[in-house]
């Protein structure tokens, strides 16, 4: 037994830093946490100062048993968890279970998995910071108490299944919030008119600006029409058509005389934007390739923790993804000016460092970043599957892009007046880059999804001022304004971190838990929809927990929590103000005053003309008659008969693989629809119905013969482990026939998927 015991959380790390360290340290993983809040009661002793029970979670007992082995067997014990809030309690709690001394154990801090951070944090190893663990005692006890004593609530109240949180119910608002906004929003018709000229074969658009030196907005057609009459003189030489957009479109080639009066050409500067912290990861890779943030920071991880199959190197391939810290150290620094300057040349280079807004950040974090520059996303491409290889090179590029040279953009502006009305002014503008410098290799996503390029031309042309230009086509465009446009994870995340509710290591598990407790859809895979019960849920919540639901409270909480953590207020004081200055009067308020909230159908039932109402049951939502027990009416929700109507065009009235007599019919159960035969059940065939992505799998491998086993001509079908998929014979693992899905394959599969998402966006907009 070495005389040094390492303890860290992940079992993908120990081997990686056990390497680095051996033969002096033994490293080994607690496997996260192994001790919390008892799952059956409040375990929060409230008349005690909010003293918490915790207790060993019964899964962990055994690894908690062995630890205590190993740290009997050892000289030293030493504990190396993540280092952020949560990571420092988890480090108490293992002292805790152990029986050690968390004063005087030693605790290692590092922020990239290599042999010169290990080796640096062993050498600069520390005792706990029991501030740390108080401000992580304050947020897990205070969403305890929300949770436990506001959800019950809700389930006497509305229905049993619902939950409240802290941060997670203020998300929830937000989104509600902006259902609404577009619910009551009406539309506003204006109008745009634009020119179009050829100069010297050059092409460009001109678009109206100002009417005597103001900006005026064009309301309707008639207007438009009384402007442009004093440039045409008859108006019948229009032609009226239809857009797609179903608006009008009015045109004619009469050509129109207008002088260019001012002409404007300047540089500009365009800065890159700093390395990435955890939100602007999770943003831009949702922008950029649609991933959930749960699914950024999964990914994130494992490159932390990555170890090379082939054993060429065994470290992380970027520093730690939790960090709201723009900061980059001068190693780093200085490997991004060696390989700017090998892969550009010296003028692409500018040393910069970057300051982060939040006043609560951690400078001593560093922003996320490749632990070796030197090693480029080309290199890693034969190791990583598709989607490390793409957040790899996101966070490569951003991190070089934000050590390099501004770009320069040339501005040019041209305006124009026609010559008959000299109170109008037409401008057209157009940029081009003149030195790309960081933009060569990395240009940010936007949330903009209504982007529209005023010119069809790659350039301007050379016009000298006062010359006069011939229009050889008058566009008038009929516009209508739009709904503000629904979140998506990644404008969530980004009014979250504005707002300052909750902080970036805890925008995944939110939106995670929102979409999974059936508060938020996704529509096409993107926009985040509120359903029904979380208006219902939402609007009690804002009448009866005020305090709660205010996004300024929410916020001050964080504060608080950093309060704590630097010592200027104590967590039993501050857990105090929240339970007797708020929440136990609005639980008493809501259980004497709330009545029961009722979901109407709004249509009388067909057996007893009572009212219909939403009811709830462990199968899902279904309509039942008010007047139950004495009617026992019900029905299902229209939006789930559409659903299962077009299922059953279809899936039915196909052969059932088991018998070609018998056809397949679609049934619904506990966890909703699937296929069984027509004699269900006499005959025990049933089949679980695909989802988009595994219909296209499947036939992508049908289509490239990988349903056949090549040696043994033995029929395989996708089958699924608690982390990927793989091809198996039908009754592995009998038949012990499993291969892997080729990387090309997976590749296919999600170019087709963007292609699809393409698509449903663009019918979206459409309609």
């Amino acid at each position: 037994m070495a005389k040094n015991l390492v303890i860290v959380e992940s079992p993908a790390k120990w081997k990686t830093i056990e390497k680095f360290l051996w033969p002096d340290f033994k490293v080994v993983a607690s496997m996260w946490h192994i001790r919390d809040l008892p799952s059956k009661n409040l375990g929060i002793d409230i008349d005690n100062w909010f003293a918490p029970d915790y207790e060993i979670s019964p899964e962990k007992k055994k690894t908690v048993d062995w630890l205590k082995k190993l740290a009997k067997e050892s000289n030293e014990v030493w504990i190396a968890t993540d280092e952020d809030r949560e990571w420092e309690a988890i480090w108490w709690h293992l002292c805790s279970a152990l029986k050690l001394d968390a004063t005087t154990t030693k605790r290692i801090v590092f922020h990239e998995i290599t042999k010169k951070a290990i080796l640096d944090a062993v050498d600069n190893a520390r005792t706990i910071d029991l501030k740390l663990v108080d401000a992580q005692q304050a947020r897990r006890i205070l969403d305890r108490l929300v949770w436990y004593k506001v959800s019950p609530v809700l389930w006497k109240k509305i229905r049993k299944g619902l939950s409240a949180g802290r941060v997670q119910s203020v998300a929830v608002k937000l989104i509600v919030e902006k259902e609404r906004e577009i619910i009551d929003f009406k539309p506003e018709e204006s109008w745009k008119l634009s020119v179009l000229f050829d100069f010297s074969g050059i092409k460009f658009k001109a678009t109206l600006n100002k009417i005597a030196w103001k900006t005026k907005k064009i309301k309707s057609k008639e207007e438009a029409l009384k402007l442009i009459s004093k440039l045409v003189n008859d108006l019948s030489a229009f032609k009226e058509e239809k857009t797609k957009k179903d608006t009008l479109l009015l045109s004619t080639d009469y050509s129109i005389d207008f002088e260019l009066i001012d002409s404007v050409k300047k540089d500009s500067k365009r800065s890159p934007w700093a390395p990435f912290t955890t939100s602007t990861l999770q943003q831009e890779a949702s922008r950029k390739f649609g991933f959930w943030v749960k699914q950024t920071m999964m990914i994130a991880q494992k490159l932390y923790e990555w170890i090379d199959l082939w054993k060429e190197w065994r470290q992380g391939l970027i520093t730690y993804m939790r960090t709201d810290s723009v900061n980059l150290s001068d190693q780093a620094k200085s490997q991004a000016k060696s390989v700017i300057e090998s892969s550009f040349w010296k003028d692409y280079h500018k040393t910069r460092t970057y300051k982060t807004k939040s006043s609560g950040a951690q400078e001593a974090h560093e922003a996320i970043r490749p632990t070796d520059l030197t090693r480029t996303p080309e290199s890693l491409s034969w190791v990583l599957d598709a989607t490390q290889l793409k957040l790899y090179t996101l966070i490569w590029k951003r991190t070089l892009a934000s050590q390099m040279s501004d770009a320069i953009v040339e501005v040019t502006t041209f305006t124009f007046s026609p010559v008959e009305d000299k109170t109008q002014e037409w401008i057209t503008k157009w940029e081009v880059i003149k030195f790309d410098w960081f933009m060569t290799l990395y240009i940010e996503s936007t949330d903009d999804e209504n982007e529209d390029l005023e010119s069809d031309s790659s350039m301007l042309p050379e016009i000298k001022k006062w010359e006069i230009l011939s229009s050889i086509n008058l566009d008038m465009w009929q516009l209508f304004s739009r709904p503000p446009a629904r979140y998506t994870e990644a404008s969530l995340v980004k009014k979250l971190e504005s707002e300052w509710i909750g902080r970036p290591s805890t925008y995944a598990p939110t939106i995670s838990t929102i979409i999974d407790r059936w508060y938020i859809e996704k529509l096409n895979k993107k926009h985040l929809s509120p359903t029904d019960i979380a208006f219902t849920v939402n609007d009690f919540l804002e009448e009866y927990f005020k305090t709660m639901m205010d996004y300024k409270f929410t916020s001050n909480v964080e504060e608080d929590f950093d309060k704590i953590a630097s010592w200027d207020d104590s967590y039993s004081t501050m857990l105090d103000r929240f339970w007797n200055g708020s929440l136990k009067k609005d639980l008493e308020n809501a259980g004497e005053n709330a009545e029961k909230v009722v979901e109407k159908v709004w249509k009388a039932c067909p057996k007893c003309g009572d009212d219909l109402i939403y009811r709830h049951s462990k199968t899902g939502k279904f309509i039942g008659c008010s007047g139950y027990p004495e009617c026992d009416f019900i029905d299902t929700p229209k939006e789930e008969k559409d659903a299962l109507e077009s299922l059953r065009k279809k899936y039915e009235w196909k052969p059932c693989p088991d018998w070609v007599e018998w056809t397949i019919v679609v049934k619904t159960g506990r966890y909703g629809p699937f296929l069984a035969s027509s004699e269900y059940p006499k005959v025990k065939w049933i089949w679980k119905i695909k989802d988009e992505k595994e219909e296209l799998l499947e036939s992508i491998l049908e289509s490239k013969w990988l349903l056949i086993d090549e040696e043994t001509w033995e029929e395989l079908v996708l089958k699924n482990s608690k982390r990927w998929q793989f091809l198996a014979a039908k009754n592995y693992p009998k038949v012990k026939i499993a291969k892997p899905i080729p990387k090309d394959v997976w590749d296919e599969l999600n170019i087709k998927l963007a292609e699809l998402n393409k698509n449903e966006e663009e019918t979206e907009k459409d309609t």
